[in-house]
């Protein structure tokens, strides 16, 4: 049977080794990476559990997990929070089965309400699982026309016609044009920010793997801005921003082009337009593209509560909290929404 051991914050050789299976396992995504055990310990101040199977003195599997604890949201132990995916990945079964089984009597141990486990598929049809999110993922190739064909003609004329606008894309060092859209986007939207020194983490932590793309206007103004992350063969946009004129002048269309093209452009071969809620308008404008839905596998075991927790905006009883929100003063809630945001996950 395999061993399950713990990653030490800290220990460079143990996060190599870490780092060299998840970039060669199937299963494995970007979330998986060691860099987010310092990202969530250093931003939010989450206790992790960054638990690896060995068999023969080799990393056969790894489940990173996460302890959040709140008094409005729960208590959690979660793989991961604030990724779209996580949960296990493993070369085999047995390395699979050893993990979970170690990561369920964590989670009595610290005697947690639920545990969640972020899947890509199902590993568990008995177990409750939640059904609002679905992700969208798209092969690309090298040849810019064939990836703007590729298009559905009424997105494709969106596309077209912020190059019609002369907008620009650029790529920026920092994050200061992109948490300025981002900031004010979520506000609008009557949701907290994350704090502007996670996305500084972010790319600290990732290198030249955690990306930011702005778009201006032929006049220089900031319409609308993307940090992506890159890993292996695929491009991920994850957060985002725009401005009141970006729809107008189809800012998002074509930022979202250019991301593709320079990520074609690099040899790229997968873009991956991340995680949406069902009947939402971020769930259709990824459908306008070409882009079908694929179903999320969040799995749950629960000890203290009785059914799914539903922690986003969707959940009704949220309403008069993101009304309230989107009417405080810009600045008051990118100070207070740290403090609520690290929470959600």
């Amino acid at each position: 049977m395999p061993t399950i051991e713990r990653l030490h914050a800290g220990d460079a050789r143990q996060a190599a080794a870490w780092d060299e299976f998840v970039l060669a396992c199937p299963k494995a995504t970007f979330f998986h990476r060691s860099g987010w055990q310092r990202v969530l310990e250093q931003v939010f101040s989450h206790r992790t559990h960054y638990l690896f199977a060995t068999e023969g003195g080799r990393i056969t599997g790894v489940l990173p997990l996460a302890h959040v604890k709140s008094l409005l949201f729960g208590n959690a132990l979660t793989s991961l929070p604030f990724a779209v995916y996580g949960g296990v990945a493993a070369n085999d079964e047995a390395s699979a089965a050893a993990l979970e089984a170690e990561a369920e009597r964590l989670a009595l141990s610290l005697k947690v309400q639920h545990l969640e486990l972020r899947h890509t598929e199902r590993r568990h049809p008995d177990w409750p699982a939640q059904d609002l999110y679905v992700t969208f993922r798209k092969p690309i190739v090298a040849d810019e026309e064939a990836n703007m064909l590729a298009i559905p003609r009424k997105q494709r004329a969106m596309v077209r016609k912020g190059i019609k606008n002369e907008l620009k894309s650029e790529l920026d060092a920092g994050v200061e044009r992109f948490f300025a859209l981002y900031a004010d986007n979520v506000h609008r939207h009557g949701t907290p920010a994350l704090p502007r020194r996670y996305f500084e983490t972010l790319r600290r932590e990732f290198g030249p793997d955690c990306e930011v793309l702005t778009v201006t206007g032929k006049d220089g103004r900031l319409l609308s801005s993307v940090l992506s992350f890159y890993f292996r063969n695929e491009v991920l946009p994850y957060y985002a921003g725009d401005d009141f004129a970006a729809r107008e002048l189809a800012a998002n269309d074509f930022k979202y082009w250019e991301l593709m093209r320079r990520a074609g452009a690099r040899g790229l071969t997968l873009f991956d337009y991340g995680r949406s809620k069902q009947g939402t308008g971020p769930f259709a404008f990824k459908k306008n593209w070409g882009f079908e839905p694929q179903p999320l596998a969040y799995e749950y075991r629960l000890y203290k509560r009785d059914a799914v927790p539903q922690n986003n905006p969707a959940n009704a009883k949220y309403k008069l909290m993101i009304e309230a929100w989107r009417r405080l003063p810009l600045g008051f809630a990118n100070w207070l929404g740290p403090f609520v945001v690290r929470s959600l996950g």
